[in-house]
């Protein structure tokens, strides 16, 4: 990038008719995990993943702003030299998607915001559903593990699983998923750029972000899982605020919709 740190990136598929693809993962703080959903578009063509700054393999970084992570899009974007892509972001990278897309629109073919949080204070909704998922006792052994200035290996994995196993519309698989999840990886979680880059969106007001929006003329598909935590009424006030938008709500499907209703995905994706 322009201030020196290095992104590591990976591409599968090889150019087609249908634009290049670049997939913004969640967290934030997190590291690519969407090679499932790359899985779904690169045989028709090339799909492009990266750890953000900070994460995963990608070089360290005290720069975590929104202004920072668009940057950082739009030098790959010129690096592979594309005219125009498609932006698929789940998570916090689907606002990550979002700002990019009202900041650069004139460079998306297309936008896909997967499982985001949407247009309000979605917090409350998902607190409640989440602690509705969870027994008791796990409750109080997230936030005994949650409290831990230095947790071991093992408490980490088992940190990982019980913060993660409620974002699956699966309650009888939820839990294997999310320990397949946790140690999946040993990259660290970064806590500093989660909690200011979630700050950050988290002062984006209503009205701002409908305005922006406006903006976003391509075609765009919101989709969120039924059964996911965070509420999907939030979910589709982006759709309605988007010019060319269309909400698709998938039924037993969590957070993850890759792993519950992969061929209802791989149809949007493929469409859009």
């Amino acid at each position: 990038m322009d201030d020196g740190v290095r992104l590591w990136t990976q591409a599968t598929g090889a150019p087609g008719s249908p634009p290049p693809v670049v997939l913004l993962h969640g967290g934030p703080g997190m590291w690519d995990y969407l090679r499932p959903v790359a899985r779904l578009l690169d045989d028709r063509t090339i799909v492009h993943r990266f750890d953000q700054r900070g994460c995963g393999k990608s070089d360290a970084s005290d720069d975590q702003r929104l202004d920072r992570l668009i940057a950082d899009l739009e030098t790959l974007r010129r690096h592979w030299a594309y005219d125009q892509w498609t932006v698929v972001g789940h998570s916090f990278g689907a606002s990550y998607a979002l700002a990019y897309a009202w900041t650069h629109p004139e460079r998306i073919a297309s936008l896909c915001y997967l499982s985001g949080t949407g247009i309000g204070d979605w917090r409350p909704f998902y607190r409640a559903e989440r602690a509705r998922r969870m027994t008791a006792r796990q409750r109080a052994r997230l936030v005994e593990l949650e409290s831990k200035p230095h947790r071991s290996a093992s408490q980490e994995r088992e940190f990982r699983t019980l913060s993660w196993f409620t974002d699956h519309a699966d309650r009888e698989r939820a839990w294997q998923w999310a320990e397949e999840d946790a140690t999946a990886t040993t990259y660290p979680i970064n806590f500093a750029a989660n909690r200011k880059l979630a700050m950050e969106t988290a002062s984006w007001t209503a009205d701002a972000v409908r305005a922006a929006c406006r903006r976003i003329i391509a075609p765009a598909a919101v989709v969120h899982g039924a059964g996911d935590p965070r509420p999907a009424s939030s979910a589709a006030a982006v759709a309605d605020a988007l010019p060319h938008a269309r909400f698709h709500l998938l039924p037993d499907a969590g957070h993850h919709p890759w792993r519950e209703q992969p061929d209802a995905l791989r149809d949007i994706l493929r469409a859009l």
